[in-house]
């Protein structure tokens, strides 16, 4: 397409440099309209979405829309507090019913990721009468306050941001490919309780099962059951940050079943709201009733038309369907990623749990993942970088997405790793 034919993204990328502060980081796309896993931009131009809105798409673009306009029709909102509404409390129902264990759960709805990592530590505490709040390597949780000093990465997310709340600890976390095993890390994990906090005053530990922005590193198959026993030992909530990771984007409703794990408290978002706004902190009934009425809370958290796509997104999920296609698109995803390490030496690994894969560089630099991700865009497919360096390509693909155009999605990712290369 020739630059003149890019005349009305042209138009709004100026606008946005108006108007629109400058840190927050965009790419020259302008989506005019979506549809399962296709993008159209305002020129036209049709795009493969390996992105998924930033993994908010796991059932596609549309999927819930026809559930959206009928609460439409109804209400827009009434705050959970002020009058009670039949969908926040259908989704609290379905987040108990597809908990990863046989435990009566309870839930508490939110806007946002952060705002449910905040809250779930909120929990923690109330319910442990302890402070301290242990995070990992690599780790992101958010950009509030308390959730960039739970987060491993300065620059962007925390960069002139300080000071940072308090009593969070950073341990080591596994990262086979970087040299560090379980073992390493849960060595790693006692001397910081030797040497930073006592463990008798530790609320919660909070892990991604893999974790999304630092890299798509999955836990190595132990970890997660030696670092439960490891809470269990000391009286430590074990959170699971299911954001990223969750509602079916490994292939189950919850990553953590992978593993056979029953967290303390799972933390979901980004696509349980079926590209709406919503999160959600469930865990025992317990626990979550440790915090007197009135502490938790707020205006927009569960609003009704984010429910009311969350109801039919995790009806869909929950599906024997739903997982066997997912994973079937990773065993698809995985062999193209294995071939693409094998034939370049650019390319350090391919990994992830189900359909939830990446590729490391080798590169411990952003610049050869822009030029992979930039070179991808120009070929007609949305991609993403992520990782510490800046260096992993990675994929979230709605799980909607049909053979042909997965592969053709795939063959863009080869021929831009070739752009790459010749240039």
């Amino acid at each position: 397409m020739a630059v003149s034919e890019h005349i009305a993204s042209e138009q709004v990328v100026a606008a946005r440099e108006r108007y629109v502060a400058r840190g927050v980081a965009t790419t020259p796309l302008v989506v005019a309209r979506a549809e399962g896993a296709r993008l159209w931009d305002v020129d036209g131009r049709e795009y493969i979405d390996f992105a998924g809105g930033l993994g908010c798409q796991n059932t596609g673009h549309g999927f819930a829309a026809a559930a959206i306009h009928e609460q439409v029709d109804r209400y827009l909102h009434q705050c959970f507090m002020v009058g009670i509404y039949e969908p926040y409390v259908e989704v609290c129902r379905l987040l108990d019913e597809t908990w990863p264990g046989d435990t009566e759960t309870k839930s508490l709805l939110l806007n946002s990721g952060a705002e449910a990592i905040e809250n779930a530590v909120k929990i923690a505490r109330t319910a442990t009468g302890r402070t301290g709040v242990v995070v990992f390597d690599h780790a992101f949780h958010g950009r509030t306050s308390l959730t960039m000093a739970m987060t491993a990465k300065v620059v962007p997310y925390k960069q002139g941001f300080g000071p940072f709340p308090g009593e969070v600890y950073r341990a080591a976390a596994p990262y086979p490919y970087r040299g560090v095993s379980s073992d390493d890390a849960l060595v790693a994990l006692s001397h910081l309780f030797k040497q930073d906090v006592d463990p008798a005053s530790v609320a919660c530990v909070v892990l991604e099962p893999v974790q999304g922005e630092g890299g798509f590193i999955p836990m190595p198959e132990d970890f997660p059951r030696r670092l439960k026993e490891v809470c269990e030992q000391h009286g430590i909530l074990y959170v699971d940050d299911e954001v990223q990771a969750g509602v079916g984007r490994t292939g189950p409703v919850w990553a953590i079943e992978h593993y056979g794990v029953e967290p303390d408290l799972l933390v979901s978002g980004k696509s349980l709201g079926g590209g709406l706004p919503l999160a959600a902190v469930t865990g025992p009934a317990e626990v979550l009733d440790s915090v007197p009425t009135g502490g938790l809370g707020g205006t927009f958290g569960g609003n009704p038309v984010a429910c009311a796509a969350a109801a039919a997104v995790l009806e869909e999920v929950r599906t024997d369907g739903f997982r066997a296609r997912a994973e079937e698109i990773g065993k698809r995803i995985r062999t193209r990623l294995e071939d693409f390490v094998a034939q370049s030496h650019l390319v350090g690994e391919a990994r992830g749990l189900g359909p939830m894969l990446a590729l490391e560089l080798t590169e411990p630099t952003p610049d050869l993942a822009k030029a992979i991700t930039t070179a991808a865009r120009e070929r007609g497919l949305v991609l993403l970088s992520c990782g510490i360096y800046g260096n992993v390509i990675r994929i979230l693909v709605p799980l909607t997405i049909d053979d042909a155009l997965l592969e053709r999605g795939l063959d863009l990712l080869e021929e831009s790793l070739g752009d790459a290369r010749a240039g």
